[in-house]
């Protein structure tokens, strides 16, 4: 694995990313110190799900809009 200090990572950081990304990690090295290893993130698990997974699971009232509207018109008005 290839070592590599700060200033050539800001340097070649979107060539370096990529090759991370495809499977060759790398660690970046602060005056010769290693300070952290980058490595390729697998994917979530949540990637394939969609906007609309919960169709068919959840409901919403159609009064909505104006549930418990008197409730609220009472605390922020007062009572009528």
């Amino acid at each position: 694995m290839k070592t590599i200090n700060i200033h050539a990572a800001k340097t070649h950081l979107s060539r370096l990313i990529e090759e991370a990304a495809n499977g060759e990690p790398f660690i970046i090295a602060k005056a010769g110190r290693p300070m952290v290893k980058v490595t390729r993130c697998e994917p979530s698990r949540f990637a394939h799900e969609r906007f609309g997974f919960m169709k068919g699971r959840i409901s919403v009232p159609g009064d909505f809009d104006t549930m418990y509207q008197k409730q609220i018109d009472s605390m922020f008005y007062g009572k009528k």
